[in-house]
């Protein structure tokens, strides 16, 4: 009988969101007006190249191949730990989001503020947890190939999370500004 890898254990959490995004993503509120094509294939290829370089063996470098450590069962297992969070963050956050969500940005018809759950403490608590998960396997993994993924991935989050202030911004103006005063922005506020 063969036994389950490190590998498999920290890939768990991450089926577990593709199928929760999958299930939830047809229970939205029409969309009311939504970003530009070309920002969001911009977004999209940014977001493929992290994947690729995360959860496939390419690497356009050798470089990226390299041991950013040598293998530390500790590492391993916090790597793990922490994708198990970032997962579960990101998870909390679609759920308490509900229908105003979107994969674009968009302003929803009756788009609601959100300002529960994970949403008091940090203004794009998904992009937070897939942020964490990223960082956690890439330290599963140990070269470089996961850092620079960990590095496009927030790069990409971070472009279209000011895109999404923008949005919400136009939408709720005065009311919008005074929640982004009171939490941070990808990590709570201290």
């Amino acid at each position: 009988m063969n036994s389950i890898s490190i590998w498999q254990i920290d890939m768990l959490p991450w089926y577990a969101f593709i199928v929760y995004w999958l299930i939830t993503a047809f229970r939205v509120k029409p969309t009311k007006s939504t970003e530009p094509v070309a920002t969001r294939l911009f977004t999209l290829s940014m977001m493929v190249l992290a994947f690729m370089l995360m959860f496939s063996r390419w690497a356009p470098f050798p470089w990226l191949r390299w041991r950013v450590t040598a293998p530390n069962p500790g590492i391993t297992w916090a790597g793990v730990v922490l994708t198990y969070i970032g997962a579960a963050i990101a998870i909390w956050a679609r759920t308490v989001l509900g229908s105003n969500w979107s994969a674009r940005v968009t302003v929803k018809e009756g788009h609601e503020l959100t300002r529960t759950g994970p949403y008091a403490y940090v203004r794009h608590p998904i992009y937070t947890g897939l942020l964490f998960s990223m960082l956690g396997t890439a330290l599963v993994i140990g070269e470089w190939r996961g850092f620079a993924a960990v590095v496009l991935i927030t790069l990409a989050h971070a472009l279209k999370a000011k895109r999404e202030e923008e949005a919400m911004i136009g939408e709720f103006g005065e009311q919008y500004q005074q929640y982004r005063s009171t939490t941070g922005f990808l990590l709570p506020r201290l």
